[in-house]
């Protein structure tokens, strides 16, 4: 794969253009050589970093997180260990997530149950007053 511009780099990763560029400020990714001092060029590398943290990202990982993943993968003196760590604390996150999800639906559903939705004025809706009741 030769060098291509941003919006090829954006359809091949399927990240948006202006995240590439938000990566490329917040220095995730390296800012990459321009043609005539104008247009980006990007190459296979550059894909295959940007599919890295498009990955991240879908598994939830903040940007520090994937920063440190990135350290972690491109050598350093960190184990495999610590790449393992950072995922069971992301999975600890997303456990909760999960339980708070779970907890609020129920009081939806709970919630929607009162709810008769007929042709009455809303304040008089038993979900509204349920609400504001606390």
């Amino acid at each position: 794969m030769g060098n291509y511009k941003i919006g090829t780099l954006s359809r091949r990763t399927g990240v948006h253009i202006e995240t590439i560029r938000y990566y490329e400020r917040i220095g995730l990714t390296p800012e990459p050589p321009r043609i005539n001092g104008r247009f980006r060029t990007y190459d296979a590398q550059d894909a295959a970093r940007l599919n890295f943290i498009r990955r991240c990202r879908e598994l939830g990982f903040s940007l520090d997180e994937i920063r440190v993943l990135q350290k972690l993968a491109h050598g350093g003196e960190a184990s495999c260990a610590e790449a393992g760590k950072t995922a069971r604390h992301q999975l600890t996150a997303i456990n909760q997530k999960i339980r708070d999800l779970k907890r609020m639906a129920k009081t939806l559903r709970m919630l929607t149950q009162d709810c008769v939705c007929d042709e009455e004025p809303a304040p008089s809706c038993p979900m509204l007053e349920s609400l504001m009741s606390g």
